[in-house]
């Protein structure tokens, strides 16, 4: 087992562990104390806890699926990030937590709007994530009227069913299943872990992977919107949920998922934006949000109305 840190103070802004990962952006790491979501919202910076999860190969970083655990210790600025894994992990946690991204300067790109400044100020360094494409493609076809926590449960119950038990440190942990696993599962199995009338999304998205129809990183290579409606072609996947894999995993950040939080922000605070369709509605928010980092902007607002604020 390998260890070793990252030290914040050499990171561009700040950074929050908890809220990063708590804030309904990703659903494939668990808190070794069991406590995952159990919160409610994003909280910000409330403990030291430890973070696993399995990384499965990504491109340009691992060609091996890679046990992983982090935790943060002290503050947002000059804390620490504790890592334990099988590889040095400094590369794999700079992709997955965009600790590459700089957010201060994302935060003075943001339109001098106040519900902007409260969401920022509340869950200071809270970052967008970049998940592994398909497994935030069968999150999120999973998320559809549910909380967080629930989805959460779900997804580690698919993992802990139909994934592959990893040893790491004396535990066991649970990657996430691959397309043929979750493809070769019928739709009653999938029903049993309570996904419902998700199940057979699921696994008919999961079968046009595992066949090579179709791969959700495909998508990357083409502009906002027509990436967008390339994800559609997936099964259980309309424009809110593509635009959750868009920014959560392929990159795109001014992609803004119009989720029942965001469009309360808009009844509320930006009612000349809705223009009826969800493109066009999605359009304007962009341009209200600030363009280039309207993803952003839209999740920060998402973690403050979820968590309470105004």
């Amino acid at each position: 087992m390998e260890s070793g840190t990252i030290g914040l103070a050499a990171v561009d802004g700040p950074f929050d562990l908890q809220a990063t990962l708590e804030s309904g952006q990703s659903y494939l790491w668990d808190r070794s104390d069991g406590r995952m979501y159990d919160s409610g919202d994003a909280t910000p910076r409330s403990g030291d806890a430890w973070y696993e999860t399995i990384v499965p190969p990504i491109e340009g970083l691992t060609d091996d699926r890679v046990p992983l655990r982090v935790r943060q210790v002290g503050g947002v600025r000059d804390g620490t990030l504790e890592w334990e894994s099988t590889v040095d992990a400094v590369p794999l946690l700079t992709h997955l937590l965009r600790l590459d991204d700089d957010l201060d300067a994302i935060r003075a790109a943001a339109p001098d709007v106040p519900l902007f400044d409260r969401a920022f100020d509340a869950y200071e360094g809270m970052r967008l994530v970049r998940d592994p494409a398909f497994p935030c493609l069968i999150s999120f076809i999973c998320s559809a009227q549910m909380r967080v926590s629930r989805i959460h449960r779900m997804q580690r119950s698919l993992a802990e069913t139909y994934g592959d038990a990893v040893q790491f440190d004396g535990r066991t942990l649970h990657a996430f299943p691959t397309p043929d696993q979750l493809a070769a599962r019928t739709e009653a199995e999938l029903r049993e872990l309570s996904l419902g009338y998700r199940a057979p999304y699921v696994r008919k998205t999961a079968g046009m992977v595992a066949d090579g129809e179709a791969d959700p990183r495909e998508a990357a290579d083409l502009p906002y919107e027509q990436a967008r409606e390339s994800l559609t072609r997936f099964v259980g996947v309309g424009d809110k949920v593509a635009d959750c894999i868009l920014l959560f995993s392929l990159g795109y950040l001014e992609a803004i998922p119009l989720d029942t939080w965001i469009r309360t922000a808009v009844a509320d605070h930006f009612p000349d934006c809705d223009r009826g369709t969800y493109a066009d509605t999605a359009r304007a928010l962009r341009d209200r949000f600030g363009g280039e980092y309207a993803g952003y902007v839209q999740t920060y607002v998402f973690a403050h109305l979820r968590g309470g604020g105004k």
